[in-house]
C-alpha cells in the first residue's frame, strides 16, 4: 500500500517536479495542491502533507491549526526557503514531524517520508531506510543543502563506507570511482563536488555539532576537514550511534 502524500506549495514548478519525479513508485504516491482551500479537500484521504510555511498570507499556519485539530494523526513535514528562528518557534506548537529546507532533493524526502511513516506506524522498516535518514539528518545538520552534487555524494560515500569499512584505505581507488558510476560522471568531478559541499557546510554548518565531531582531529578555526575525513568521520560517527547492526 503506497504512503499518500499531499505536497502543499504554491510554486507550481516546485511541486510538478517532485510529482514527476514519484510517479513510477509504488510505495508512495504524491498529490500537490497550491493553495489552502485544495489542501483541505485532500487532508483527510493524505497520510503525509509536505507544506510550504510560505503559502498566500498565513494560509501555512491557519492550515497547520486545522490539520492539528482535526486530523492529529497526520504526519507534517515543513519546508521552507528561510529559515528564522521566529518561524520555528511559530511552528513549534503545531507538532511538525520534519522540517527541510528547500530547494532539496526528492531522494532525501523519500527517505524521510519512509521513516517517519515507519515511526509514526509501528511499520517494520528496514535498517537501511534508517540509516539513509539518519546520514540526511546530518548533513542537514552541517549545513549542506540537499541540492548540490556534494551532498548526494557524500551521502552515497557516507552509506558505502559504514557498511564497508575496508573502503577507508581506498577512497580515491574504490569509493569515488563508485559514486561517479552512479551518477554517471567522473571521479575527479565527484571529489570536486564533495570539497565545495564541505566548504559550504564549514560556513553554514551547526558551530557545536562540528566542533563535536571534527574538533578533536583538526584545527577548526585554520583548516577544514579532508574528504576522506569528512566521510570517515559520519560513518564513524553514525556506528558509534549503533542502530543500524
Amino acid at each position: 500500500m503506497a504512503i499518500k502524500t499531499l505536497v502543499v506549495d504554491g510554486d507550481a514548478t516546485h511541486t510538478k517536479e517532485i510529482a514527476k519525479s514519484f510517479v513510477s513508485s509504488s510505495s508512495i504516491e504524491v498529490k500537490s495542491v497550491h493553495t489552502k482551500d485544495e489542501a483541505l479537500k485532500q487532508i483527510e484521504e493524505s497520510d503525509v502533507i509536505v507544506l510550504n510555511m510560505l503559502l498566500n498570507g498565513m494560509d501555512s499556519y491557519e492550515l497547520l491549526k486545522v490539520i492539528r485539530k482535526n486530523y492529529k494523526d497526520k504526519i507534517i513535514i515543513a519546508t521552507s526557503e528561510f529559515i528564522s528562528a521566529d518561524m520555528m518557534e511559530s511552528i513549534s506548537s503545531y507538532q511538525i514531524n520534519y522540517f527541510i529546507k528547500k530547494p532539496f532533493d526528492t531522494t532525501s524526502l523519500e527517505d524521510i517520508i519512509f521513516a517517519l511513516y515507519s515511526r509514526h506506524t509501528n511499520t517494520p522498516l528496514e535498517n537501511e531506510n534508517e540509516l539513509k535518514l539518519e546520514i540526511t539528518n546530518l548533513l542537514h545538520n552541517l549545513g549542506i543543502p540537499s541540492h548540490i552534487k556534494g551532498y548526494n555524494y557524500i551521502r552515497d560515500g557516507v552509506e558505502m563506507l559504514y557498511k564497508d569499512a575496508s573502503l577507508v584505505g581506498s577512497i580515491t581507488k574504490e569509493l569515488y570511482p563508485s559514486i561517479a558510476s552512479t551518477y554517471d560522471t567522473t571521479s575527479s568531478r565527484v571529489e570536486r563536488a564533495i570539497r565545495h559541499a564541505i566548504e559550504v557546510s564549514w560556513v553554514r554548518g551547526d558551530y557545536n555539532l562540528m566542533e563535536e565531531l571534527f574538533g578533536n582531529s583538526i584545527d577548526y578555526d585554520r583548516s577544514k576537514p579532508t574528504n576522506s575525513e569528512f566521510i570517515v568521520t559520519l560513518a564513524d560517527r553514525l556506528k558509534l550511534n549503533g542502530k543500524f547492526v
